[in-house]
């Protein structure tokens, strides 16, 4: 009888978005471009994300000064807390107008996703391994950093100019040899911004779910050397602390949007209030 085994591999196959298993196989100009089940989780989002916007501001298109009610109350809450703590804030009263859109956007996306992550369902899909959570992918979290490391370059080219934009990364008045050192550390700087960024969210999101595995992994692991009875004692704990941690993460999303967003919102305000 084979025995069962329980390690790093099988934590790895939870939590991470297997390239070899795909809902459907397809290729463009000889790229893989088959759709995984992070491919899914992304279009699920998406479209969750854009009906609900639209069905929380179907009364404000029909008549702007109707008073919310419902769905659309909790929505106006929230993007009135995003634009008076997030942006203006960080970016200003000048420029809010501009990109509370971008970073509401980004709030309810990873919001979502994070959430959606949560809800063991894509582990039952045939041909789908695994189940983490999109905003674990380190290719998405990349994706939306980008989102942010371009809008940090248009918002500081559109109040400051193109070429007054990479004049601001540089302080006025350096002696020129200073400049052989100053110049490629900001230009590091630059890209480090938005590396951080997809660091920090992936790795987050990925560590809360490892750490659910490898709780539930520890009954398994003790069955193959003590007693069923020990293995089961543990697997009681394991389940509580499971809870527990559970819970945690559910606040864990809601922080790791909030920072995104936050964050975003402080290198796009960067940019605009450059001051060498």
């Amino acid at each position: 009888m084979k025995q069962n085994t329980f390690d790093g591999e099988v934590i790895l196959h939870h939590v991470t978005n297997d390239t070899h298993s795909f809902l459907y196989e397809l290729a463009l100009f000889g790229i893989n471009i088959s759709i995984t089940k992070h491919v899914v989780m992304l279009w699920i989002v998406a479209a969750f994300t854009i009906a609900l916007s639209l069905y929380a501001t179907r009364s404000y298109r029909n008549n702007i000064k109707s008073s919310p009610k419902g769905i659309s109350h909790l929505y106006e809450i929230l993007i009135e807390f995003i634009k008076s703590d997030i942006v203006i804030p960080n970016i200003g009263k000048e420029k809010y107008k501009s990109w509370t859109p971008l970073i509401a956007t980004f709030f309810l996306f990873i919001l979502l996703a994070n959430f959606l992550g949560m809800i063991p369902f894509f582990e039952k899909i045939p041909g789908v391994a695994g189940s983490s959570t999109i905003t674990g992918n380190m290719g998405v979290t990349l994706a939306l950093s980008s989102i942010t490391f371009f809008s940090i370059i248009i918002a500081g080219t559109l109040k400051h100019g193109f070429i007054g934009h990479w004049k601001n990364m540089i302080p006025s008045g350096v002696p020129a040899p200073v400049l052989i050192i100053l110049v490629p550390v900001e230009i590091m700087g630059m890209f480090i911004k938005p590396i951080a960024l997809f660091l920090r969210l992936g790795a987050n999101m990925t560590a809360g779910h490892i750490g659910i595995v490898a709780i539930f992994g520890i009954p398994m692991i003790l069955s193959q050397t003590y007693s069923t009875e020990i293995a089961f004692s543990i697997g009681i704990i394991s389940v509580v602390l499971n809870v527990a941690i559970y819970f945690l993460e559910i606040l864990v999303c809601l922080v790791q949007a909030y920072v995104f967003s936050l964050l975003s919102a402080v290198f796009i305000g960067m940019a605009i209030h450059a001051h060498h």
